[in-house]
């Protein structure tokens, strides 16, 4: 239906435009057969062409401020539209809208393997918002316990259970319904953390990218915390995550020492947190002897941690899972926007590279009759302009000349520009004729004050179009320190030996006068043209 309407829409106005073309002909030709009646056919042509001009002009003149204030009205009503028109009523609405913010940056950047990475993982994090279950990540040492007390939790025989550590190897994910709980569960065991050689580290890092995943964390222990397993626990409360602390294997000590170390526990996660999230289980009991008889295997003790798992999940299930989506987004976007970051960067440093070079070029090319007029002629407006609209910033060229005026001021207060002269004179004073030195050096000290200006523009827009607490000046310093280190000028001047010195070099040979013939060829020469 939409279809057939819009292909009527299309068909009226192409009738539209041809009958307004239909009436410019005839209008056309009525002109053209009054004026043959009173102008002679030669006068005819120009008059015609000087009146299409007039209206063309006076059609420009009012048509196009009027189009200028159209497409400002447009662009500030999307930029509006942009805008949320109000805050999110709720956490799953503010992650929708961190996606579509992730969107709009998946679009910006250019290279293809970075923005599929990141169109991933968003997707990755989308499906999780739509699905809705419930993350709970168990984690912990190795052989504390973790794939034990799943099983307990499950009530059946679930991944592989010993002995030695790291038994675990890799994440493993099992579903769980909680009665009374409208969201479905999931369990995921991770290998154990804090082992020693490449491949516990490789696990740890596993385990740790899916604790950053979880709804809700469950920290299982088997004694008292060590320095590193406490380091651990801040961190992951640090990130924002709920954590309950299990004190797994009580059935191995008495009540006392249970109680004991409850409270030791509790005291060192004070503040990270709350006493009831601190308990204790046994997830599985050792098996009694009796004699004559099969041993007696005691089932698992697992009720407090259903119930404190229970009442958090009813409690604070949705804001534990809006918040987790909310800090996945925010993760996503920071690595977006570092991304963006990055690319802005090279492309901003390839233009003040571009740049530098032509004005190297243009001071080689036509001397200035002093050099302290390189601490204008290092930046110029167009410079900043480019530079502005690599990090999405629209400036006016009255702008964009204001700040290189500035930049320019500054390189010559500080004494940069001759500095830079005196530097880039001493490096090539060694390999160059004096012939050609003081053109050499100012073409590659303005190509370097370009850079060293450019440099500053960028780390002026990467901070918003701040310059910092230090201000212009002390930008302008560190980047002139950091253009002077030995590493980087010789990077540099190798490179200005090739863009600016060697074509002064190629010019000079051509004007020099050619060097005469050996004595020999002369007098033969004579010889056979005696009149010359």
């Amino acid at each position: 239906m939409i279809s057939r309407q819009r292909l009527l829409l299309w068909t009226a106005c192409a009738l539209v435009v041809l009958l307004v073309i239909g009436a410019l002909v005839q209008v056309v030709r009525n002109l053209l057969w009054d004026l043959s009646y009173l102008l002679p056919p030669w006068l005819l042509g120009p008059v015609l062409l000087l009146t299409a001009g007039l209206i063309i002009l006076m059609i420009y003149q009012v048509g196009w401020p009027w189009w200028k204030a159209f497409k400002r009205q447009n662009l500030e009503t999307a930029q509006n539209n942009q805008r949320p028109l109000s805050p999110p009523s709720s956490r799953h609405q503010a992650a929708k809208q961190s996606l579509e913010n992730i969107d709009r940056l998946l679009e910006r950047l250019k290279d293809e393997v970075t923005r599929e990475g990141l169109k991933q993982e968003r997707e990755r994090v989308a499906d999780e918002l739509a699905r809705g279950d419930l993350m709970v990540v168990v984690f912990g040492t190795g052989s504390s316990g973790k794939t034990s007390l799943i099983r307990a939790l499950l009530n059946e025989m679930v991944g592989e259970v010993g002995a030695p550590m790291g038994s675990t190897t890799s994440s493993q994910i099992y579903r769980l319904r909680l009665k009374g709980l409208d969201r479905g569960l999931q369990l995921a065991d991770t290998p154990g953390i804090l082992e020693a050689g490449r491949a516990g580290l490789s696990r740890e890092k596993e385990a740790r990218q899916r604790a950053s995943r979880a709804d809700l964390m469950v920290v299982v222990v088997d004694c008292d915390l060590r320095a590193s397993e406490l380091e651990v626990i801040s961190n992951l409360a640090n990130l924002g995550k709920r954590l309950l602390l299990v004190l797994n294997k009580c059935d191995l000590r008495g009540e006392e020492e249970e109680r004991r170390l409850l409270a030791q526990l509790r005291g060192r996660c004070k503040g990270l947190l709350e006493t009831e999230d601190v308990i204790s289980c046994s997830a599985a009991p050792q098996s009694l002897p009796r004699p004559g008889k099969r041993p007696l295997q005691p089932p698992a003790e697992v009720d407090n941690l259903l119930r404190r798992l229970a009442s958090v999940l009813h409690a604070d299930g949705e804001e534990l899972l809006a918040d987790n989506i909310l800090l996945q987004c925010r993760h996503l976007g920071d690595a977006g926007r570092q991304l963006l970051d990055r690319q802005r960067q090279h492309e901003a440093r390839q233009c003040v590279d571009r740049y530098s070079w032509i004005s190297g070029g243009v001071v080689a090319a036509t001397p200035l009759p002093g050099v302290d007029l390189l601490g204008t002629a290092a930046v110029n407006a167009q410079m900043v302009m480019e530079v502005a609209r690599v990090y999405g910033v629209q400036l006016t060229r009255n702008r964009a000349q204001e700040l290189a005026v500035s930049v320019g001021r500054t390189l010559a207060g500080l004494g940069i520009v001759k500095g830079g002269v005196a530097i880039i004179g001493t490096a090539l004073s060694v390999n160059l004729p004096t012939l050609l030195l003081g053109r050499a050096v100012q073409g590659v000290a303005a190509a370097w004050l370009t850079r060293v200006a450019g440099a500053s523009f960028i780390t002026y827009f990467q901070q918003d179009q701040d310059w910092g607490d230090g201000g212009m000046q002390e930008v302008v310093q560190r980047h002139y320190d950091l253009n002077r280190r030995e590493s980087s000028l010789e990077r540099f001047l190798t490179t200005a030996l090739r863009r600016v010195v060697e074509p002064l070099q190629r010019e000079k040979r051509r004007q020099l006068p050619p060097r005469p013939g050996p004595r020999g060829v002369a007098d033969a020469s004579d010889h056979e043209h005696p009149e010359l």
